[in-house]
């Protein structure tokens, strides 16, 4: 697969899980061609893997190179000229369509200019397209014409589409925003246009183009589509931030790899429990820059948790706060993060203002409760319940930890009875983590299955945290078991055949003795057959020759398993075998 625009997640291998979600959207995506998906949104918090999600899409619809052509582009937070968004929203899509058309991915990094746009229009025979960038120079130039201008723009893909038969995708993250920073004056300081989102009322029913919004401020995205594209024309998809347990494992691995952290696989699966599978969560704990920060360690486990949830300027605590107090600007009273944190420590049941005022004792009536209540659902910090009067906190365990930290030592200057949340989130995670250990067996059973997608980290890990260890740790028929003292663990390591071939090793470590523990993986369910320990043996033998002096240690890991046959071979050859690995 190719990735022609630069995913915010850095590393693509970084992207873990989301199976359900994608498949959704390919069922959805597969309808395309023949007209029958209705545009979308996508509703989720910040920080959730919208952004992940939608880029993604991008890049597999422009490797497939197939009936259906993505256009993405992002709606900053920042103020523009409304001739300016029309200019750069248009030439997003051209180039980003040419692109598809040329298979260059140069032209999604770099904006071919409306000249350039015009050129190819001409060239290729694309009236249009030529026309189009005619009509935004002249009026740019002349200063005027800016509704036709966006017009232009924002109508390219359905036009498109329809003119050629085509099949686009057009995809806008962060949606909400072109109805807050699109301004009419060129200073952006007045003339602000609410209403750009009204541009797709209609463009939104199209099945040549439909589109696909995303929005971090579930509350705020949701009144705009209902004020300016009508309740029903985009169906709505409420995105989990929580990873399942065995990919928010998977997530640690692959983060704590990427970042070259050492941890243990004990360890591995402590900051998986106590991020809650929130692969942000995660990200910020592996690369946290707390300086005591031991990963390998139970309390340093606890500590780092803490550290992100608690210190102000850390990566966790600076981008929640920037949400909360964004969306708590209108209500930044004691009252209001009173209520706030024990909506959100108490989510399992709705709550009346009434309610409210008695079990917080809160000295404002009824009626300014429900007020700070309305404003609360309007940004996306609580949710309606079953009825007008009632209410719930969101079920988000992130939220929550961040809400005590920030408010429980204010909101104890008026509530006396509540406790240092510093002392009692530290407390909390040991709590925790005594859970786990209760849970060791259905835990055991967590790694096992996840052992199929991840044996390569397993292993890696395991290497690097033991260092000191008999190859017979994790594998059978071992012929020297001399304990080994590992300097260096590396994962897919590549090197190539004297034919100019390139092979591959799954996991290497080396000892200071000279050995090497090379480790071929298979995950399917079937067993290893014969074939491939051949092919194991042979590319053991190239590595071996061009790294004289080494002595190899060969071991087989199949998830699957061995046929009789392939066993056999890896004990006349000296490979150690294992179909499970131990980790707790």
């Amino acid at each position: 697969m190719q990735y022609p625009l630069p995913e915010i997640i850095g590393n693509p291998d970084l992207l873990v899980g989301r199976e359900k979600e994608f498949d959704l959207f390919d069922r959805w995506i597969s309808r395309i061609p023949d007209r029958l998906s209705k545009s979308r949104a996508i509703l989720a918090r910040r920080k959730s893997g919208k952004t992940a999600i939608v880029q993604r899409i991008f890049n597999r619809l422009w490797s497939e190179n197939g009936q259906v052509i993505p256009f993405y582009i992002n709606i900053q937070e920042r103020n523009i000229w409304l001739p300016d968004f029309a200019v750069n929203y248009y030439r997003t899509f051209a180039s980003q369509y040419i692109s598809f058309l040329e298979r260059d991915e140069s032209r999604v990094r770099n904006l071919m200019t409306l000249e350039q746009i015009r050129e190819y229009g001409l060239a290729k025979g694309i009236s249009p397209m030529s026309d189009d960038a005619d009509l935004l120079i002249k009026y740019y130039e002349k200063r005027t014409g800016f509704d036709m201008m966006w017009d232009t723009a924002a109508s390219a893909p359905n036009r498109y589409a329809q003119l050629y038969d085509q099949r686009f995708l057009v995809i806008m993250d962060e949606f909400q925003n072109t109805g807050e920073y699109v301004y009419r004056d060129q200073e952006c300081r007045t003339g602000q246009d609410k209403t750009i989102p009204g541009t797709w009322h209609d463009l939104s029913e199209s099945k040549y183009a439909p589109i696909l919004v995303t929005g971090s401020y579930i509350g705020w995205l949701i009144n705009i589509i209902d004020t300016y594209l009508e309740a029903g024309r985009l169906k709505r998809t409420f995105l989990n931030p929580y990873l399942s347990p065995e990919d928010g494992l998977q997530a640690v691995y692959k983060y704590a790899e990427s970042y070259r952290e050492p941890l243990t696989n004990e360890s591995a699966v402590q900051i998986a429990r106590l991020c809650m599978s929130d692969p942000f969560f995660i990200s910020c704990v592996i690369g946290s820059d707390y300086e005591e920060k031991d990963l390998t360690a139970e309390e340093g486990v606890v500590d780092t948790v803490h550290h992100e949830i608690t210190f102000r300027k850390s990566e966790m605590q600076m981008t929640w706060g920037e949400y909360i107090e964004l969306s708590l600007k209108r209500i930044n009273t004691v009252n209001s993060k009173h209520i706030l944190l024990h909506l959100s420590r108490h989510s399992d049941r709705e709550w009346t203002p009434r309610e409210l005022r008695d079990e917080l004792g809160l000295d404002i009536g009824e009626k300014d409760i429900h007020k700070l209540l309305r404003v609360m659902v309007s940004a996306d910090l609580i949710c309606e319940g079953n009825s007008d009067m009632r209410y719930r906190g969101l079920t988000d365990g992130t939220l929550h930890l961040i809400l005590r930290s920030r408010f429980e030592e204010e909101i104890a200057t008026y509530q006396p009875n509540l406790k240092k949340t510093e002392l009692y989130l530290k407390k909390n995670f040991h709590e925790e983590l005594e859970k786990l250990r209760k849970e060791k067996k259905s835990l055991q059973g967590m790694i096992s299955h996840l052992t199929g997608k991840m044996a390569e980290y397993q292993l890696a890990t395991g290497f690097r945290s033991r260092k000191r260890f008999s190859p017979s740790r994790y594998f059978s028929d071992v012929r020297d078991d001399t304990r080994l003292n590992v300097t260096d663990v590396r994962m897919r390591v590549k090197f190539q055949r004297p034919d100019g071939r390139e092979m591959e090793m799954d996991v290497l470590a080396e000892s200071d003795c000279g050995r090497v523990l090379a480790v071929e993986v298979k995950k399917t369910r079937a067993p290893t057959g014969l074939t491939l320990t051949k092919d194991f043996m042979e590319k053991l033998g190239v590595y071996a020759a061009q790294h004289p002096g080494r002595k190899m240690l060969p071991a087989f890991f199949s998830t699957g398993g061995f046929t009789h046959e392939a066993l056999e071979f890896c004990r006349e050859n000296g490979i150690a075998t294992a179909r499970e690995i131990s980790v707790v």
